[in-house]
């Protein structure tokens, strides 16, 4: 449950902070994990992203505080971080679907989200199919694009840059310079929090490039999962590995990259392997 318990522990860091600046490295700190990491995992297992999350938590009580008409909404606005009142009205309007000041009328009907507390739900899922192998560091070429540190940004980075490497002739020049293992394309989420993020889509290679780039994945320890189906089931077997695999088995992220290796990328019919960094719980 130690790994639970340090989520709830950054829950209620933002408890105490939602009037003030929330840091996202100071809550994957609390988790004992990467900003990174520490923000797909919230993702996948409450089922929204922490950017959205907050705002909704400042809106439930931002409600309140326009429900008691006592303060002027620039103030509400200024109480939870928002320097700009348009800034403040598209929050409060995405949230509640009415603007700040149509609260204060009678009948009004806005909407309340309490705080998460995360539990381990224990399911008769189907199985998962791992392997642990630590290996040494590897070489790998292709092309990159810089992630946001909100990962909610990223939604489409990360699609629009594989479906121009399938369009303009990228991917197939990465399938005939690949030459190592992992065998098959990959996508690799490199968000070390000591860098800048970047998400590349390579191929593990020794051949020389002049034209793309080339990162060295670092020595790690890798929890592998192999699973076949459409581009889509990959998303929910990473969604599994984090809500149902991580929580009680004895391992928890490293800090190294998230790999996605495509075996045969067909986008209905692909098999590929989730490859997550771990490390052994300290107990």
């Amino acid at each position: 449950m130690e790994w639970v318990d340090r989520l709830n522990q950054s829950m209620h860091y933002i408890e105490e902070h939602l009037t003030n600046e929330i840091n996202y490295d100071q809550l994957a700190q609390i988790a004992c994990c990467s900003t990174y990491h520490f923000q797909r995992m919230f993702t996948y297992m409450a089922g929204m992203t922490l950017s959205e999350y907050i705002r909704r938590r400042k809106m439930s009580l931002a409600a309140v505080d326009l429900q008691g008409g006592q303060k002027k909404i620039i103030d509400i606005a200024e109480k939870y971080g928002y320097r700009s009142p348009t800034a403040f009205n598209r929050a409060f309007q995405s949230v509640h679907g009415i603007a700040p000041s149509a609260v204060r009328g009678e009948g009004i009907l806005v909407k309340s989200f309490p705080p998460i507390t995360f539990t381990i739900s224990v399911k008769g899922a189907a199985e998962m199919k791992y392997r642990i192998e630590t290996k040494d560091t590897f070489r790998i070429i292709g092309i990159s694009a810089p992630l946001h540190q909100e990962i909610e940004k990223n939604f489409s980075i990360v699609p629009n840059m594989w479906q121009n490497a399938a369009s303009n002739g990228t991917i197939q020049k990465l399938a005939e310079l690949m030459d190592s293992q992992p065998m098959g394309l990959l996508g690799v989420s490199a968000c070390n929090d000591a860098e800048q993020w970047n998400y590349f889509i390579a191929v593990a290679s020794t051949k020389e490039t002049d034209v793309l780039e080339e990162y060295t994945i670092p020595a790690s320890t890798w929890a592998i999962f192999s699973g076949a189906g459409t581009n889509l089931s990959i998303q929910e077997l990473e969604q599994r590995i984090v809500t149902e695999w991580l929580p009680t088995s004895g391992y928890e992220y490293a800090n190294a990259p998230d790999i996605e290796v495509y075996i045969n990328p067909d986008p209905q019919n692909a098999q590929y392997e989730v490859w997550i960094p771990v490390t052994k719980k300290q107990i």
